[in-house]
């Protein structure tokens, strides 16, 4: 089996428009367990887009919230004691209702104590897995990972551990870089829409995977699939991030203005401001 791809940008485009209504429309409630750094920049971006943030990210109260969450977000960045049992009665929470949840394994592969616990958050099997390159190739055992919290390798090196990964869990991988890939067991979609400022804000991925976790709570409203809410989730905030990049001078006024484009983003915008391709697995 190869994969053949197909120029099919309209359905990928128009989903996420619909999900980008309703989710402002439903405000979902977005469970973040997320590194120290990016905490305020994250509950900002939720709720310029429209969502409900909350940040609950001890023991005893996790598991509870996580449960009546529309989505929950487990990022690794800065895995406290605290957070490390909190993500994983987090996430046994969301199991048990229901809850759709995205692993962001940040700067797994070299680190002992957050690869272990990303491997075990793994074959808690996530609805989703948002990471770099470097961090999807050390998630699949494929590599050591990379410097810290940037990537060593190209989007396309992680493709086979992209899929891979996706067969194990069920749901969907997304990795980022200049152009995003994400696949599922069926489908893989290429999104080249986004700015290289994003790379020079802290919290430009980290507030990504959030976003994700925001728009699979939407995608449970509409019936569709996490490759759906992650391929919306990336195409919304990848095209706001054109528009911050245009209104900056800098690093500085980008994350300003990446907050205000992402209130202001229109879903009738995606479909004609979309660069993506759809692809799918046939026989050679």
């Amino acid at each position: 089996m190869n994969a053949r791809l197909e120029t099919s940008s309209g359905s990928v485009a128009e989903t996420a428009a619909e999900l980008l209504t309703v989710l402002r429309a439903e405000a979902p409630l977005t469970h973040c367990i997320t590194n120290a750094v990016v905490t305020g920049f994250t509950a900002n971006a939720l709720l310029a887009l429209g969502a409900a943030p909350a940040m609950v990210d001890i023991t005893g109260e996790a598991g509870m919230f996580a449960a009546v969450a529309s989505g929950l977000l487990v990022n690794l960045g800065t895995p406290t004691p605290e957070q490390r049992f909190a993500s994983i009665e987090a996430v046994g929470g969301a199991r048990h209702a229901g809850t759709p949840w995205v692993l962001d394994p940040v700067a797994i592969g070299a680190l002992p104590v957050r690869t272990g616990l990303a491997f075990d958050l793994l074959a808690m099997r996530p609805t989703v897995i948002r990471g770099n390159a470097s961090e999807i190739l050390a998630l699949a055992g494929r590599s050591s990972g990379g410097r810290g919290v940037d990537a060593l390798d190209g989007t396309e090196a992680a493709a086979g551990a992209a899929r891979e990964l996706a067969r194990r869990t069920g749901g969907a991988v997304a990795v980022s870089g200049p152009v995003d890939l994400l696949v599922d067991g069926r489908s893989e979609i290429r999104i080249a829409n986004g700015d290289a400022l994003l790379t020079r804000v802290t919290g430009g991925g980290c507030a990504l995977g959030a976003v994700m976790a925001a728009f699979l709570g939407a995608a449970c409203r509409t019936g569709d699939g996490p490759l759906q809410a992650a391929a919306a989730a990336t195409l919304v905030y990848t095209i706001a991030a054109e528009d911050a990049a245009a209104a900056a001078s800098g690093p500085g006024s980008f994350a300003v203005a990446l907050l205000d484009a992402l209130s202001a983003i229109e879903p009738r915008a995606l479909p004609e401001r979309a660069r993506l391709e759809t692809g799918t697995a046939v026989a050679a």
